[in-house]
């Protein structure tokens, strides 16, 4: 039975989901990593928020994990490469805590311009101390957003609201996206001398560690206020310590740290920074939203195939993957036809080309080569898989090319893969028959039809008389029975194709009998 395991704190909602889809799930929260890595061998999915590590040596301990489900958006605590190199999909809940996240950035805002901690603290300390605590209005100012995606955009929107101006570096934000949020787009150096406060909606990746550098917090505008409600990390923090030591900056709103739970940093002793310990996403409804969406995601990945929201696969919805099923089988076994064709004698492996035409082109075509390389390479590469493939094929210098074909097509459907090694290419073309059984209908050129079986012979050979009846008499000689059998030439006398399916896979020594029969130029044996 499919299993789950839950080992973080959340909503009761995301294990009900599980159970009423038939999925056996355990609420196991607190582990300690070894207690973790010595059960996650019987699952076959793993949900987690923040507190669980999902590091290269828990993967490495999950033989039947197939998929993690990060109930938030932060995916720092998943070790992202050592999952998608053993095939695990890792996916996040992008929406579920937007909003969420961006009224905390709003509030922080507030609380910045108007002091409100320390005026608090101090009215409830018995004093009244109306003149000290002279804030400033957000009306007519400049925000400043670094990342302007789900989070960012919903900031921008209720800035716009309170009547600010607002400015965007993100390099994913195009100019159309922009002008439809009402917001700016500008470069890094041009925001950071603009923007009156700056507030960061950006993942933690290598281009985005210390993107506030002590550089950058030096060429912001004297005065600028820093909110920080997305990843601890993003900003140089003894820097920033130095500029609200110095005044240049004014104040500073965080809610993440570089380490968490962050219980002593130099802004702590500084009276005009804002804290909160990682609250952009702790509301009832964020908390209840995540956990359903997460459980959901997970739920209908190991149900139906569906990827939705994943990090390291292309998304297939709930109502595509039904529909993509047959496609990304079709896919997967001409890779595997290529793949196994492709030998060391070939040479290094340097591009590959899937084309679609007919109704395959009108399909979502992204997890349709993510199959087909992933079928193409794990003849080549023990563990390949359509989470792994591309990224194999790109660590490799692999070329990968798609081409969506509108134009009338033979079939009804059509996928070309063409494979191309230091020493040839190789194309390859099939189809669905019924619309749904993958079929084989060129070779190299030649028209085969042919259906895949479990276990084949590809023999290429001079197209003349004496093939058939050698070919025939060795494989019955060797006690291998035929069950399909499928011919196609070039052109009289010229190449020639045939392509059986067998019952047991050919031996070696009845593979090499095969070999040295007269007119005979090659003989692999294919399994799928």
């Amino acid at each position: 039975m499919t299993k789950v395991l839950i080992s973080d704190k959340m909503s009761p909602a995301a294990a009900a989901v599980f159970r009423a889809r038939g999925i056996e799930v355990d609420v196991r929260t607190g582990l300690a990593p070894a207690e973790l890595r010595a059960l996650i061998g019987g699952y076959d999915a793993l949900v987690v928020r923040s507190a669980t590590k999902v590091t290269r040596e828990v993967l490495e301990a999950a033989d039947r994990l197939r998929v993690v489900g990060r109930a938030g958006i932060g995916v720092d605590n998943i070790d992202v490469k050592s999952a998608t190199a053993r095939g695990v999909v890792v996916m996040n809940t992008p929406n579920g805590n937007a909003i969420t996240t961006a009224e905390h950035a709003i509030a922080m805002m507030f609380a910045l311009a108007r002091q409100l901690p320390s005026a608090t603290a101090s009215t409830k300390a018995g004093k009244w101390e109306k003149n000290r605590f002279l804030g400033v209005e957000l009306f007519g100012k400049t925000l400043g957003l670094i990342g302007c995606g789900n989070i960012g955009s919903i900031v921008a929107d209720r800035a716009i609201g309170l009547k600010m101006r607002v400015i965007a570096y993100d390099p994913y934000l195009t100019e159309k996206r922009a002008l439809g949020l009402g917001v700016q787009k500008v470069p890094l150096e041009e925001l950071l001398s603009r923007a009156d406060i700056i507030t960061l909606h950006a993942p933690l990746t290598d281009s985005t560690r210390n993107i506030l550098s002590k550089a950058a917090l030096a060429a912001t505008k004297p005065g600028v206020r820093i909110i920080n409600c997305a990843r601890g990390g993003l900003v140089d923090e003894a820097a920033l310590a130095e500029g609200l030591k110095s005044g240049h900056v004014a104040g500073a709103a965080l809610d993440v740290f570089e380490t968490e739970p962050a219980t002593a940093s130099p802004l702590f002793a500084l009276e005009n920074v804002v804290c909160t310990p990682h609250l952009g996403a702790s509301t009832v409804e964020a908390q209840e939203n995540v956990a359903l969406q997460v459980a959901e995601q997970v739920s209908e990945f190991l149900v139906s195939g569906a990827v939705e929201n994943a990090i390291n696969m292309p998304s297939v919805s709930a109502e595509e993957a039904p529909r993509l099923k047959p496609y990304m089988e079709l896919c997967r076994l001409l890779g595997s036809f290529a793949g196994q064709l492709t030998s060391a004698q070939d040479g290094e492996l340097k591009s590959v080309a899937v084309e679609y035409e007919g109704a395959a082109a009108q399909l979502n075509h992204k997890p349709l080569t993510a199959a087909a390389l992933a079928g193409l390479l794990l003849p080549l590469m023990a563990g390949a898989n359509m989470v792994n493939a591309p990224v194999l094929a790109r660590e490799r210098g692999i070329e990968v090319a798609e081409t969506v074909h509108d134009r009338p097509s033979e079939y009804q459907t059509l996928v070309r893969i063409t494979v191309t090694t230091e020493r040839q290419t190789r194309a390859l073309a099939g189809t669905l028959f019924a619309g749904s059984k993958p079929r084989l209908v060129d070779i190299k050129g030649i028209a085969v039809e042919a259906d895949f079986g479990r276990h084949m012979l590809y023999v290429t050979n001079k197209d003349k008389p004496g093939f058939i009846g050698r070919f025939g008499a060795t494989l019955a000689g060797a006690g291998i029975n035929i069950a399909t059998f499928h011919l196609g030439r070039a052109e009289v006398g010229g190449d020639a194709i045939c392509l059986v399916s067998v019952d047991e896979r050919v031996p070696e020594d009845v593979l090499a009998m095969v070999r040295t029969l007269p007119l005979v130029v090659q003989a692999t044996a294919l399994d799928f």
